[in-house]
């Protein structure tokens, strides 16, 4: 199905560490993989894809957009968690690259096949892609989405075939699968990255003059740290998206001011609804808008509600307490919104600190760390207390090699900045760095 969308255009589609392919090549390449895979899958059979982004991924994502299967992408990160998602998943068939990118086709020996509620997409004769939670803690939380229905809803501006992406968010995240899809419909070549390191992408950006960055807060953070950072090397850089974690104001005036001529556009999106077309006020401002004609939101209690064409109906392996009755799905999200429409994101619902029965955000702390010198970035987060339920501690990233004398200073400021129930009780001193999925850990 995929393939009858993706627009047919002249010159490169597609960058990897093995070269540079053209759309007639990557056509080729789907359909070598379709003769290859041709009469293996049943309908409803869960085909697992165990790869990150290459050429030869990309092309046998394609091709398995055309069965009605239930696709499901998944990038290496740890073995256990790799067994956690294997399980919750069963598939019937396990399909990987070796180094010479041939591809392996393995029967799953623990398949379970009373796993009925995965058909529901694929009885439609539809291809599902299955996605996880990108939580840290606790069970990986499975969800169906309708890839099929998923495809069709992505509708890039007509000029976009002429900019040149890298994809630097993961092959399983919806923030990545929306960026490729985006790419594949609209004819704009792209570039996958051998690793996510800042040096890596900063070469990347430079050498084949990348126009569009679609981020991560702790990425850009770690970047403009880089040794190997100079604006010079990024002025082919037309537009930085950015997403998947709150970005604070502090980095976010960092980032102008290191490079003021690029656009910065806050995107916003869940695994469970798909991502949703933005507009930010400006590059400078964290307040965004939703302007999706397929997405509708709400704001209750200061949480934000969202309802899409495109959204599951809930989870296969978890409660489902956050989708209603009515179709919308609470994010869980709190914001607060202007007059002009305009919504800022200022913490989750779940993160909310209850000191004596005084509620704390983290943003507020957070806000006041970020601004210290010495401090790269900050995390504020709540431990339970056997007086007041729980206290405040932060976990500071720094680069700093004195914590004792970056301690007493945070404390001074705090002192004179923040209301004494919201002071941070506890400290913990880190380098800053990301896990895989770009957030910051």
């Amino acid at each position: 199905m995929i393939s009858k969308i993706i627009k047919p255009h002249e010159g490169t589609s597609v960058i990897d560490g093995s070269g540079s392919y053209s759309f007639d090549e990557l056509s080729q390449q789907v359909n070598k993989f379709k003769v290859s895979v041709n009469n293996i899958f049943k309908q409803h059979d869960r085909v697992l894809l165990y790869s990150d982004y290459t050429f030869h991924s990309v092309a046998l994502l394609i091709c398995l957009a055309e069965f009605p299967i239930n696709v499901i992408p998944l990038v290496k990160t740890t073995e256990s968690e790799y067994q956690d998602k294997l399980q919750s998943v069963s598939p019937h068939y396990i399909l990987s690259f070796n180094g010479d990118n041939e591809l392996n086709i393995n029967p799953y020996s623990d398949t379970d096949d009373t796993k009925d509620s995965f058909n529901e997409v694929t009885s439609k004769g539809d291809t599902g892609i299955v996605l996880f939670s990108s939580g840290t803690t606790g069970k990986p939380k499975v969800m169906i989405q309708n890839f099929t229905e998923l495809i069709k809803s992505i509708k890039p501006p007509r000029r976009q075939k002429s900019l040149v992406f890298i994809l630097l968010l993961m092959f399983d995240h919806i923030g990545g699968i929306n960026t490729l899809l985006n790419c594949l419909i609209s004819g704009a070549p792209f570039v996958i990255p051998k690793d996510r390191n800042p040096s890596t992408i900063i070469s990347l950006i430079e050498k084949h003059r990348v126009h569009i960055l679609p981020t991560t807060p702790t990425f850009l953070n770690l970047m403009l740290m880089d040794e190997s950072f100079y604006p010079e090397k990024l002025k082919s850089l037309k537009l930085i998206t950015y997403g998947t974690e709150r970005m604070s104001d502090s980095l976010l005036a960092k980032i102008n001011a290191s490079i003021p001529n690029v656009r910065l556009l806050q995107t916003f999106g869940t695994s469970e609804t798909g991502i949703l077309k933005t507009k930010s006020k400006s590059s400078t401002s964290l307040f965004f808008k939703i302007i999706d004609e397929d997405k509708e939101y709400k704001i209750v209690d200061g949480e934000l509600y969202l309802r899409s064409k495109t959204q599951i109906k809930g989870y296969l392996n978890h409660e489902n307490n956050n989708f209603k009755n009515d179709g919308w799905y609470a994010t869980g999200d709190l914001v607060e919104e202007d007059n002009e429409g305009y919504i800022k994101i200022i913490g989750r619902k779940n993160k909310v600190i209850n000191v004596g029965g005084l509620k704390v955000l983290p943003k507020e702390i957070e806000d006041v760390l970020n601004a210290i010198d010495g401090v790269d970035e900050s995390s504020v987060f709540g431990e339970q207390n056997n007086i007041v339920g729980h206290i405040v501690c932060a976990k500071i990233f720094t680069q700093l090699e004195n914590h004792k004398a970056l301690k007493s200073e945070i404390k001074s400021v705090c002192r004179q900045s923040l209301d004494k129930y919201k002071m941070p009780v506890k400290f913990y001193f880190e380098k800053l760095a990301m896990n895989q999925r770009g957030k910051k850990c």
